[in-house]
């Protein structure tokens, strides 16, 4: 009964809507969050099994007769799948990193330039009324203003 507000329940306002509590709220993972989650178990999982990896190899190296080279050789091939994927990686990288730059070129680049452009018609536009529209209708008021002093003064002077 803390999830809502308790003044809710004890004031007879109908226009509150009535506090109910639906099973299915509480099960449901919003797909973010689902997605995190796996991207945490998958990389528990990963250690998990590295770290059994490491103790099973220290626990043959320390075995009585194991054959060092052997390891080592297997070390090396196990290092050298490691650059070929860092390889590969690296590869798919520099691949992103050029449709990012073809990106900006030929899509933002033109996008940007036309919304240059229109600011500086609206500029124009906005100089333009201000000059023709706005400039003289002002001088208009002011004359007008003048006049309409003048009468109330030469009015006043009648009286």
């Amino acid at each position: 009964m803390g999830w809502y507000n308790q003044a809710a329940m004890t004031d007879n306002n109908p226009s509150l809507p009535s506090p109910v509590y639906n099973e299915t709220d509480a099960t449901t993972i919003p797909p973010s969050s689902q997605k995190t989650r796996a991207i945490t178990i998958g990389a528990g999982i990963a250690g998990v099994v590295l770290l059994a990896a490491l103790i099973a190899a220290v626990w043959l190296l320390m075995q009585p007769g194991t054959d060092t080279a052997r390891v080592r050789d297997i070390f090396i091939i196990f290092m050298a799948l490691e650059m070929l994927f860092l390889g590969l990686t690296l590869i798919v990288l520099i691949v992103q990193l050029a449709r990012l730059i073809n990106l900006l070129q030929n899509e933002v680049k033109p996008i940007l330039d036309s919304t240059n452009e229109t600011a500086n018609t609206l500029r124009g536009t906005a100089v333009f009324l201000s000059d023709n529209l706005a400039e003289p209708v002002i001088k208009l008021n002011e004359y007008v203003a003048a006049l309409q002093k003048l009468v109330s003064l030469l009015k006043f002077g009648k009286k």
